[in-house]
């Protein structure tokens, strides 16, 4: 559905983006990662047709786009980072207004009633916007992308500043709309979220895409670890343990050990089953499992952005 070729977007002489390239299938939820600054909106906007890029191509269902292409551009939907709906309109008339610009016809107020209803404000269509909560207006943000039934949906940090009920409501809207046969590019700060949500990642940092690939892939660069306690560690299970294939095993103190693996359920179960046969009584245990906010630190540093 998209097809990012070696897109590179100069500001004088410095980089915004060099050198990116990425697809992302017809039906896919795709996420994208990076560290403020690392050229995460640039991309969206040229991939949106706000931009030009200075090399590069971006190819919508298989046809090359460009910003004058008005057919291509109405493949596409964004939930901007920045509210994109006016404060003086009513949630229908948002929606409405967003849907006259893109010339909906007669089926319009049909779509604006199943809008209304898929972001969970049908009780508030005709309240003005200013009186709603930041989550009510985010799920307003998401439904006024979704009036010309896009194909591919951008999503910029949608979930910013919500509550857990309106984050859970746009959670489900988003699944059920990636389930619908909706292409969905998901950027978040939250990477709970994007662990949670797409299969696929993409990290950009220092303005190129320093990996891409599927969330256990990306998962699996890092080792998990495991670490106990016990009263006693006879010399013969501590050898057992140091020869468990791929795991690293340290002894921090003769009553201690920690242990780095690849698959951390798999080696507790030969931890807990070489303990038992060897009758030595564990008195902490502590497992932890590598999660994307590891894997995203350890790619793009741990050192503070400005």
């Amino acid at each position: 559905m998209l097809d990012v070729r070696n897109l590179r977007k100069l500001y004088g002489p410095t980089p915004a983006l060099d050198g990116v390239s990425f697809a992302v299938g017809k039906g896919e939820m795709f996420g994208l990662l990076g560290p403020n600054g690392a050229g995460k909106t640039t991309l969206m906007s040229i991939v949106c047709g706000l931009l030009e890029p200075t090399e590069g191509q971006v190819f919508l269902d298989g046809k090359e786009f460009h910003r004058s292409d008005r057919e291509l551009r109405r493949l596409i939907g964004i939930v901007p980072q920045e509210l994109a709906i006016y404060d003086e309109l009513s949630a229908r008339e948002n929606i409405r207004f967003f849907g006259e610009l893109y010339g909906i016809g007669s089926d319009l107020e049909e779509r604006i009633e199943r809008i209304l209803a898929s972001v969970a404000l049908t009780d508030r269509a005709d309240d003005r916007t200013a009186t709603f909560s930041g989550g009510m207006k985010r799920r307003l943000n998401l439904g006024v992308s979704l009036v010309h039934e896009p194909q591919l949906l951008l999503l910029d940090e949608p979930t910013t500043g919500v509550d857990p009920q309106s984050r859970n409501h746009i959670f489900e809207e988003v699944r059920r709309l990636n389930a619908a046969g909706i292409t969905i590019v998901y950027t978040s700060h939250y990477m709970e979220e994007v662990q949670a949500l797409c299969p696929r990642v993409g990290i950009i940092d220092h303005s190129k895409l320093i990996a891409c690939d599927t969330l256990p892939n990306l998962l699996g660069k890092l080792p998990g670890r495991l670490s106990f306690s016990a009263r006693v560690l006879p010399e013969k299970a501590v050898s057992r343990l140091q020869s468990l294939e791929g795991a690293r095993v340290a002894l921090p103190d003769p009553m201690s050990v920690e242990i780095e693996c690849s698959d951390v359920k798999r080696t507790l179960l030969q931890v807990v089953s070489i303990l038992s046969e060897e009758q030595v009584e564990m008195t902490s245990l502590e497992t932890t499992e590598p999660n994307l906010e590891h894997v995203f630190l350890h790619l793009t540093g741990r050192a503070l952005r400005d």
